[in-house]
């Protein structure tokens, strides 16, 4: 799939000609409804100024087929107007000297002053800003069906005990506990709440932002992995291979009691027409209030050819703008990327999500997620997605072993 969408991309980009163009080339894996409904709120903001969208959608919920089309597409020489991307990848690209610079418009804009310092990293290379981020999306959060947390009594689970007897319930009353996706991605994600509850967010910057071994090698990670054990109990028999909305599909039919994933999951539940407090119920994952493990997507800005640049500049341009990342914001689950955007049009899972970043960026308790490219390079990512999942699907047997994997794949990864 990745590869054909590779070599049909590349050749979208077109000559140059005389006069600016006014088209806006964008490649992402936003395919999913709530997704394509909130990327439509930018086209749609481009459209009064007079440009036209070119997409170029590559599905895959953690993106790796787009950014194997997206390395097609630069190393033919035809990148596109800017590409969603993650953190270390968007780095990557700068060192490599591909990506453009934005920087009299940040400058003129003062993005820096209204953007964390924490996503700083990822947009700015050496002082220069060749990226902006489109929102703050954190993982650690349960969603909920109301309905069937009514239907079984329950009530919102404050440690992982309490969430670990909430899942019994709902699996006694014959309702799927556990909505999951069995994709590395989505289980290393899962496995990013689950270390950060059992041993607290220093423990959590200890193992993944800072790989220290003692840590990765500890107790608190053997118990990590029989808790991640412990939720696998509640899972249906057909989760392997299931993709992330399909799984947020049978919470909000009500199939399923909760899912453990990133707060675009949520913009499945608005497109669905499902409200806050009245059909789902949001908590952050167990034992993780007020910590944010984060990841944000990113708009990297490629080094095109000249009369291309004035379609890139109003692209980031209008992506910063308060009245679009609050826009976008509401309809794709996540928080804005800008620190003085209002909460007004928010419903009560966003206002929480806004004052969580604000609070959690404050105590030092804003961490990037290890599942999403965020605490590590993608090779390293990948070695700990790659562990998690044997585990998960049983074929590492124990905690112990599980540890001891995770130490050498993320040696070798380094």
């Amino acid at each position: 799939m990745a590869s054909a969408m590779a070599a049909s991309a590349i050749g979208f980009a077109g000559g140059s000609s005389a006069a600016d163009v006014k088209e806006v080339q964008m490649l992402h894996w936003w395919t999913s409804g709530g997704e394509a409904a909130a990327l439509n709120v930018l086209k749609q903001d481009l459209a009064k100024e007079g440009y036209t969208w070119k997409d170029v959608p590559v599905a895959g919920g953690g993106g790796e087929g787009a950014m194997t089309a997206l390395k097609a597409m630069v190393a033919a020489g035809n990148p596109p107007t800017a590409s969603q991307i993650l953190g270390y990848y968007a780095v990557d690209y700068a060192e490599a000297g591909k990506l453009g610079d934005i920087t009299s418009l940040a400058d003129k804009e003062g993005w820096a002053k209204v953007v964390p310092t924490a996503l700083q990293k990822f947009t700015t290379t050496n002082g220069k800003w060749d990226a902006v981020p489109v929102n703050i999306h954190s993982v650690n959060w349960i969603w909920l069906n109301k309905a069937a947390m009514e239907k079984i009594g329950g009530t919102q689970p404050k440690t992982f005990d309490d969430f670990v007897a909430l899942l019994d319930k709902a699996k006694k009353a014959g309702i799927i506990p556990l909505a999951l996706g069995g994709q590395p991605w989505q289980e290393a994600t899962l496995f990013d709440s689950v270390v950060a509850s059992t041993g607290g967010i220093d423990f959590y910057k200890k193992a993944f932002i800072d790989l220290d071994e003692s840590a990765l090698k500890s107790d608190t990670m053997k118990k990590s992995f029989d808790n991640l054990a412990k939720l696998r109990a509640y899972t249906d028999s057909n989760y392997a291979g299931r993709d992330w909305n399909l799984a947020t599909a049978m919470v909000i039919k009500g199939d399923a009691l909760v899912q453990v994933m990133g707060d675009w999951a949520k913009g499945e539940f608005v497109n669905a027409h499902q409200q806050a407090d009245k059909d789902f119920l949001c908590y952050r994952f167990p034992g993780t209030d007020g910590s944010v493990i984060y990841n944000t997507d990113m708009f990297a800005m490629f080094n095109v050819p000249e009369d291309r640049k004035a379609a890139q500049l109003a692209l980031a341009d209008a992506t910063m703008s308060i009245s679009f990342q609050s826009a976008f914001n509401v309809v794709k689950g996540s928080v804005p990327a800008r620190m003085d955007v209002p909460d007004t049009a928010f419903d009560s899972c966003g206002k929480k999500g806004i004052a969580d970043v604000k609070a959690a960026n404050a105590d030092g308790k804003f961490v990037g997620s290890m599942a999403q490219n965020y605490a590590q390079p993608p090779a390293v990512a990948g070695a700990y997605h790659d562990v998690v999942t044997k585990f998960f699907h049983g074929e590492i047997k124990s905690s112990d072993a599980a540890v001891t994997e995770l130490v050498k794949a993320l040696n070798n990864a380094k």
